[in-house]
């Protein structure tokens, strides 16, 4: 039986697999940190196949920083983490969809890359402004001043410094493009063809971020800058007063993605006719238009008998026109207008008009239709600001946890851009903060009956000591952001009662790998030290974590249904009705092996300790070969 790997797959592997199968002569051999022989790009080779000319030494286009090449490997670099599940933090965990995730965001994306990579239709971030007071995260890229002056040349010969290193240089905007950029890279591998993604930022590094996001995205994937107003008022600046916040939006793959629009609110469709009960109301538009050169068509330029029994040809006249006029509809579908009510004829001073009836509810062929107008890159503060996001938060907690939260409108109001027909869309939000976003998927889903499930991941970053959150108890920003849900849950659930919305979450917390880690070398070893080698899984993890540790080496999503039963004494678990069952205990009997290899699972794992010695595992595959050939085993 094969071994889980448990750790996240090696994108750099993936990408060199990838390029050996498009140019195979540029593929060698080389040694890694390990000494170890392993596969390597000739990059000289590569780009002369990918250049006409040489571009050595010559000026390109390109946006660097110091520090870049370290992000781009930190996006690559596999981990040995995993996510334990926490369940009395959780809300219906036997049935929720939706995921919280406690833990650096960087660490929660790589231990995604195998379970949604390309599921996730709809991202929203808020991540730090870089403003000089709110950068939290700190990867293990991150340089020290000395390094960065060094790489930078920004020393002397004599090591003497050039500068202060001040907030207004080029290293504090370089710590914040190398945090943003590995985490955009992996949140591009998550979305969905036509996926999309939101980002929030103020002036401070919108510049920086637009881009990086069209060297991450495509700049063809770039759709807009929506200016949101955030306030109608501020303090903030003193010549000019900055009242708007920036969104940028981009798409995995323009092509394949397709805005909803917003629905219209049939304003203009006034009038009423005896289909109003199934039709809805209508406006009128006329049918007849002038075209000039090839527009004009001889089969369109007909004559329609008027309820007073003469002829009206396009234009208005009752000969055929030398301007070029044409009906809009053909002499056949005219008379269908006419027998079914979708045609209105009016005479104003002796002279016939003829409409088209534009109903609200159906096309011009009787078909239901959802008629939209397209979403503008504006949002005025009328319509969502950061007051009703304060007001939100005081009115779940009784005060104020957070300072300028995003009022849980604004997302839903993204959400409707992208997710409003799509009901089982996920949405991630990987700079969660106080969980706007799980709010606006709630209150989404019970206006429109829709399954949308939210994941969620936020650093439990402390709580500032003399806060309105400490002083109620709260340590950190994952307890708000749980709290919040909680009771953003339960009021949406007690509003609406007839709809059955899904307010629960998972709640998982990034932890080090459930294995041991053992790295002495032979010689190293102690009488003492022997017990560490009994298990190789460390003793105060549970099966619960082994189980969820395997379903992200297996691609499985983490919200699925999953129960557990006991079988001749042992724990059997089932995830998602037989994608993968497994069990943990040690000396399991035949009898539980074959019970779970007759059922057929997809994959079946269990822990390298269960079994005494190879003789015992080559005879759990032999059981399987037999009752389950199609099921794959594996051991931990």
């Amino acid at each position: 039986m094969d071994k889980m790997r448990m750790r996240t797959n090696n994108i750099v592997k993936s990408n060199i697999d990838a390029i050996c199968g498009l140019f195979p002569n540029c593929i060698t051999e080389s040694q890694d940190c390990n000494g170890e022989t392993v596969k390597a790009v000739n990059f000289d080779l590569l780009r002369q196949m990918l250049c006409e000319q040489e571009i050595e030494g010559k000026e390109i286009y390109e946006f660097t920083w110091v520090g870049k090449k370290k992000a781009v490997m930190e996006a690559n670099k596999p981990i040995t983490k995993t996510l334990r599940p926490v369940l009395d933090e959780s809300i219906n965990w036997d049935t929720t969809g939706n995921v919280y995730i406690e833990g650096d965001n960087l660490e929660a994306l790589k231990l995604l890359q195998e379970s949604y990579l390309k599921r996730v239709k709809f991202i929203y971030i808020d991540p730090p402004y870089n403003t000089g007071s709110d950068f939290v995260y700190k990867d293990n890229f991150h340089m020290s001043a000395s390094e960065y002056d060094e790489k930078g040349g920004l020393i002397d010969e004599e090591g003497n410094r050039l500068f202060r290193n001040t907030d207004s240089n080029g290293r504090f905007h370089s710590d914040w493009c190398s945090m943003i950029y590995p985490r955009l890279m992996l949140a591009r591998n998550l979305l969905r063809d036509d996926g999309v993604i939101f980002i929030s930022i103020d002036d401070h590094e919108l510049d920086n971020l637009k881009k990086i996001c069209d060297e991450v995205f495509g700049s063809s994937n770039f759709v807009a800058n929506m200016i949101w107003q955030s306030t109608a008022g501020s303090n903030t600046g003193t010549d000019i007063v900055t009242v708007t916040e920036n969104i940028l939006i981009y798409t995995k793959k323009r092509s394949e993605f397709t805005f909803d629009g917003m629905l219209s609110d049939g304003g203009c469709y006034s009038l009423s006719d005896e289909y109003e009960h199934e039709r809805g109301k209508y406006a009128l538009d006329k049918l007849d238009r002038r075209r000039v050169a090839g527009h004009y068509s001889e089969a369109l330029d007909y004559g329609i008998e008027m309820p007073d029994g003469t002829m009206r040809y396009p234009g208005g006249g009752s000969e055929k026109s030398t301007e070029g006029w044409n009906y809009l509809w053909s002499k056949t579908k005219v008379q269908w207008g006419i027998e079914n009510g979708f045609i209105e004829f009016k005479e104003t001073n002796g002279k016939w008009n003829v409409y088209n009836k534009r109903y609200a509810d159906i096309d011009n062929e009787g078909n239901p239709i959802e008629r939209t107008v397209p979403f503008r890159n504006l949002i005025p503060s009328d319509q969502c600001n950061t007051a009703q996001g304060t007001a939100e938060l005081r009115g779940l907690f009784g005060f104020r946890p957070f300072d300028f939260p995003k009022p849980s409108g604004l997302v839903k109001r993204l959400l409707l851009t992208a997710v409003r027909r799509d009901k089982e869309a996920i949405v991630l939000d990987f700079f969660s903060g106080s969980a706007s976003t799980a709010q606006a998927v709630m209150q989404l889903n019970a206006e429109d009956g829709g399954n949308r499930k939210f994941i969620l991941v936020q650093f439990p970053e402390k709580i500032a000591e003399g806060s309105e959150a400490w002083e109620n108890g709260y340590s950190n920003i994952c307890e708000v952001g749980k709290a919040r849900i909680r009771k953003a849950g339960a009021q949406i659930s007690s509003e609406m009662q007839a709809c059955a919305v899904d307010t629960g979450f998972r709640v998982f917390r990034i932890d080090t790998s459930n294995r041991n880690d053992v790295y002495y070398a032979a010689g190293d070893y102690t009488q003492n030290m022997l017990s560490l080698l009994e298990s190789n899984i460390k003793p105060d993890r549970t099966s619960l974590d082994l189980l969820f540790g395997c379903l992200l080496e297996w691609g499985l999503l983490l919200s699925m249904p999953y129960t557990s039963e006991r079988v001749d004494g042992c724990t059997v678990h089932n995830y998602n009705d037989g994608d993968l069952v497994a069990c943990f205990d040690e000396d399991i009997p035949v009898s539980v092996i074959k019970e779970i290899a007759k059922r057929k699972p997809l994959r079946a794992v269990f822990r390298d300790s269960s079994f005494d010695g190879s003789p015992a595992k080559i005879n759990v595959g032999e059981i399987f070969k037999m009752l389950a050939p199609d099921t794959r085993v594996k051991v931990i």
